[in-house]
């Protein structure tokens, strides 16, 4: 879109909530301009004309990826949110400068070579996703949620080629100053602002010209966005929840009755293993990238049931990281107070006892001692791979590398990739580290800078695109962020339980009985289908020869992982989901040249190139 002044033209993914108040602002102001039509995009860039670039992306609240070209200046800024819902990747290819909210758009491109990074790749192994700055391909870069990339067209090339993305908005520095200001008030006080702050958030996401519904697994998060929706909503709020016959991943249940109790208009589906293995030759082409969180697909499942009667779906994703609700946030500090008191030497002598034994002998012993043993530790499954992951634990330097480590698949991961090295990331940098003195906040902290946004927003914006679904994430408006991080750590974990000034509000709306229950994981059996009805994809995928002509992995370790998965003497399905979903990526991203046509057609809705 052009703005009315012939200045800015604009390619906008995304959507700014709050455009209606932006507008009158322009009216009060007289700035208004002859409006054409009733958009957000048409707001934005009269904002744009008016405050100039960066103060008016300040004053949007939203999610978005967006290319402005200023006409006057020539000047081209690339400008995403600021959690990092849209993508957006950029980079030089020759002299071409190419930019894109899909990969799929850039290898369209007639330059486009398409070289792998190494080094990207050996974090995707660590991570299960590529971090940003990082791409999968060579010279590639997504830009970091909440800054603007500003190339000019007039002078030096080579200052264009080396511009670097300016924060207009900085995760860090919030974080860092609320820690600084605290909030002091009562819990009750603070429990009063969170249910205002989020009944704000919800009900700017509500608005749509189209239908709105949300997702609802019946935990904490959705039933807090499903309760606030539904007490500013003048009819049943459209839900959606999917459910599995396995006892172990199946949550429909609590959902359904969160439903029941707040009178919403309620769909679930059933889904069979058949049915969720078909999703898997999809993958690639959804994703665009390499990326193996397993969640994918059921997560893809819920937007294509929703999609069904909606086009906008609401979820609750984020409420984890603001507010504690991973295990880890209370058992890595508990874990380290058990052992961080030994001297490292004493550690490490420890777990090179341990690792003398394999885990089937480990498993051996602990089954001839189960007669003199605690029954919690008789029903352990694997219990000698869980003797080996606490051995690694036992050897660690300190917390942050123990953080490392519970959060890395691959734990060496450039002794599997040929040439492979690891490039800095948050996760290693001392500086990210010093963001708060407390173990728990700093692995929170670097949650929300990376696998919040690199790994949570990206499976849930792409599987909902690939269906044509608008996802909008209440608990990410920037203000909540910001307020939650103004929280003592008290009000969000407290006794071993996380989100508890989040479960305050939900308890103002949904029965505790309805919600409070152990923390379940949105996944699928993939440890046993690879041992079962995918044992034979994987076996290609995964055969020594392919993995030598491919070059890039050493076949060696991968293969003894996968003879030990199939064997059931250890549990790999994630190292080889990793794997797995690169070899399948890498077969798609690489069609003959034939197909190059076909693969232009296929930039998803809403995407810009």
């Amino acid at each position: 879109m052009l703005s009315p002044c012939g200045r800015y033209a604009v390619a906008f993914n995304g959507e700014i909530y709050n455009f209606q108040e932006l507008r009158e602002e322009l009216r009060r102001r007289g700035a208004a301009p002859p409006w054409r039509g009733h958009s957000d995009t048409e707001v934005l860039l009269a904002t744009i004309a008016h405050f100039g670039v960066e103060t008016a992306i300040k004053r949007c609240v939203g999610m978005f990826a967006l290319a402005l070209w200023d006409r006057e200046e020539r000047m081209l800024h690339l400008i995403r949110d600021r959690m990092g819902e849209k993508p957006l990747y950029y980079g030089w290819v020759g002299d071409i400068f190419l930019f894109a909210s899909e990969l799929k758009a850039l290898r369209a491109h007639p330059s486009w070579r398409g070289d792998i990074d190494r080094a990207a790749l050996t974090l995707y192994l660590r991570h299960n996703y590529v971090p940003a700055p990082y791409s999968i391909y060579h010279g590639i870069r997504k830009l970091l949620p909440g800054t603007i990339l500003s190339i000019s067209a007039n002078g030096d090339e080579h200052i264009s080629r080396s511009a670097e993305p300016v924060p207009y908005w900085s995760a860090r520095d919030v974080i860092r100053d609320g820690r600084r200001k605290p909030f002091l008030g009562s819990e009750a006080e603070a429990t009063d602002c969170l249910e205002e702050l989020l009944k704000q958030a919800v009900r700017g996401q509500m608005v749509a010209d189209v239908p709105v519904g949300v997702f609802l697994s019946g935990g904490v998060d959705s039933s807090t966005v499903v309760s606030l929706m539904q007490a500013q909503s003048d009819r049943p709020v459209n839900t959606f929840t999917i459910g599995f016959r396995e006892q172990d991943y199946d949550e429909a249940a609590h959902a359904a009755a969160v439903a029941r109790h707040l009178g919403t208009h309620h769909t679930e589906l059933y889904v069979t293993p058949a049915e969720a293995m078909a999703v898997i030759p999809r993958l690639p082409q959804i994703y665009d990238e390499p990326f193996a969180d397993s969640s994918q697909i059921p997560t893809f499942l819920v937007s294509q049931l929703a999609r069904r009667q909606v086009t906008v779906s609401l979820s609750g994703d984020g409420g984890d990281e603001l507010f504690g609700g991973y295990n880890r946030y209370f058992w890595g500090r508990d874990i380290w107070r058990a052992i961080g008191w030994m001297p490292r030497a004493v550690r490490r002598s420890a777990s090179a006892v341990v690792t003398g034994l394999s885990p089937e002998r480990w498993g051996g012993a602990l089954k001839r001692l189960a007669p003199v043993l605690p029954s919690s530790l008789v029903h352990i499954r694997n219990p000698g791979d869980k003797l080996h992951k606490f051995a690694e634990i036992l050897a660690v330097e300190g917390p942050d590398a123990m953080y490392l480590g519970l959060i890395s698949h691959w734990k060496q991961p450039a002794s599997v990739v040929l040439g492979g090295s690891e490039p800095p990331t948050v996760l290693t940098d001392v500086m990210a580290h010093a963001a708060s003195s407390d173990f728990t906040e700093r692995m929170m902290y670097q949650d929300a800078l990376t696998y919040l946004p690199d790994d949570i927003l990206v499976k849930v914006d792409r599987a909902a695109m690939a269906v044509s679904l608008e996802t909008r994430l209440p608990m990410l408006d920037h203000r909540v962020f910001e307020f939650a991080w103004q929280l003592p750590l008290s009000m969000k974990i407290r006794k071993g339980q996380g989100k508890r000034i989040l479960r305050q509000v939900l308890h103002r709306h949904v029965p505790r009985q309805l919600v409070e229950r152990p923390k379940t994981g949105f996944g699928v059996p993939i440890e046993a289908w690879l041992r079962g009805p995918l044992r034979e994809w994987a076996e290609e995928l995964l055969s020594e020869k392919r993995l030598r002509e491919d070059g890039l992995f050493d076949p060696t370790p991968i293969r003894r992982k996968w003879q030990e998965h199939c064997e059931a003497r250890r549990s790999w399905h994630y190292y080889l989901w990793d794997i797995l979903m690169f070899q399948a990526w890498l077969e798609h991203a690489s069609p003959p040249a034939h197909k190059a046509s076909t693969t232009v057609t296929r930039v998803g809705t809403g995407a810009m190139s």
